[in-house]
């Protein structure tokens, strides 16, 4: 496949006139492949990475079906996120079996590709729950971890914990070359917080939400995160989560190398207004907000990562080279990845996505391949 007449995104945050080669799969310097597209000056950017969000039209990572697995790609992949990294609840051990032994038998035919699991429960704080079902939080647990990572076919590349809860530090210590720690639902100061990223734990989930603020005496897990430069933050710019101006203040803090723009996105997104299920919890939907019907918690967005690039860059005066970053290079970096993905480099998989400068989709290719 070539594909011409385009902005290229470059791994150094630039858009560079240029022609795109795709041969057998991956990014190549040439190719004898006889598709041409011509980009008619879109941008082309690589395919969003999303590694964190539970669903949308409908189906549920945690519904541990192939066809809801077959139905987030599907859907994913037409808007252009082409590399997927759900998200798990906080559930019983029975239940998370299920889920990882789906995922890991899961054979992609086409969609976005399951690339990861990101373990959002369930060793979590029960203060700080947020969605999450308060009846299967558990202390961390090194031998529980292990058993759903075998089950998953060692699929899992996200577990997050809170640090202050009894045994954190050790399940850091003891998994941190497993897997890719993420502080999370979580109580934490600074103090502690940091012990947990000094000791190896590298992310901090949905960062300001489901855990303490960033108080000029007590900065919390953000405070720690910031002084810890091999850390990532999710955030997510959805329009409801975070003020633009706290998401600008964020960019200005940890720079668009460090922070992984996702979605959370939950089964309403894609569809219509109304109650809908998260973690077995009913949730009312209206706009981009979703909350728990029993206390009114907000439950996951109702926005995909590709209307979150849109969000950042068209209301919140955030740089279309730093979102997509974001949402491509800095992602794929954050759940070991960027080998395979995130950038267009020679020998990666040839994931693009071209958009025009009103940033709509106008099209998208997986694996050489235009869905």
């Amino acid at each position: 496949m070539i594909i011409k007449n385009v902005l290229v995104y470059t791994e150094d945050k630039k858009f560079e006139e240029g022609t795109i080669y795709i041969e057998n799969g991956v990014f190549a310097n040439a190719s004898s492949d006889g598709e041409v597209i011509d980009g008619e000056g879109c941008y082309a950017i690589p395919g969003l990475v999303d590694v964190h969000f539970h669903g949308c039209v409908g189906a549920d990572f945690c519904d541990g079906t192939p066809e809801a697995i077959a139905t987030i790609a599907e859907y994913e992949a037409s808007q252009g996120i082409t590399t997927i990294v759900p998200a798990t609840m906080t559930l019983s051990e029975e239940e998370l079996m299920k889920i990882m032994s789906n995922a890991g038998a899961y054979k992609n035919e086409k969609g976005a590709i399951l690339a990861g699991i990101n373990m959002e429960g369930p060793f979590i704080s029960a203060a700080k729950k947020g969605a999450q079902a308060v009846t299967h939080i558990c202390k961390p647990d090194v031998e529980m971890f292990r058993r759903l990572q075998a089950a998953s076919n060692g699929l899992i590349k996200l577990c997050d914990i809170a640090p202050e809860e009894e045994g954190a530090m050790e399940f850091i210590d003891a998994v941190k070359d497993e897997v890719n720690v993420s502080f999370a639902h979580t109580t934490a100061n600074y103090d502690t917080a940091k012990k947990g990223y000094d000791l190896g734990a590298c992310h901090a989930t949905h960062l300001y939400n489901a855990m303490p603020p960033f108080a000029h005496r007590d900065p919390g897990v953000i405070g720690a995160a910031r002084d810890s430069e091999h850390v990532h933050v999710e955030l997510i710019c959805d329009g409801v989560h975070i003020h633009p101006a706290v998401v600008r203040a964020t960019f200005e803090m940890f720079g668009d190398d460090r922070i992984v723009m996702i979605s959370d996105s939950m089964r309403a997104t894609g569809l219509t207004d109304g109650e809908y299920t998260l973690g077995g919890q009913a949730v009312k939907v209206v706009g981009k907000l979703a909350t728990l019907v029993s206390d009114g918690a907000i439950a996951g967005s109702c926005t995909n990562l590709m209307d979150c690039i849109r969000t950042a860059v068209k209301e919140m005066n955030i740089p279309l080279e730093s979102a997509v970053a974001c949402a491509t290079m800095n992602a794929a970096k954050s759940v070991g990845l960027y080998d395979q993905y995130g950038s267009i480099t020679e020998g990666k998989v040839g994931n693009v996505v071209l958009l025009d400068k009103d940033l709509a989709l106008k099209a998208v290719i997986i694996g050489g391949k235009q869905v």
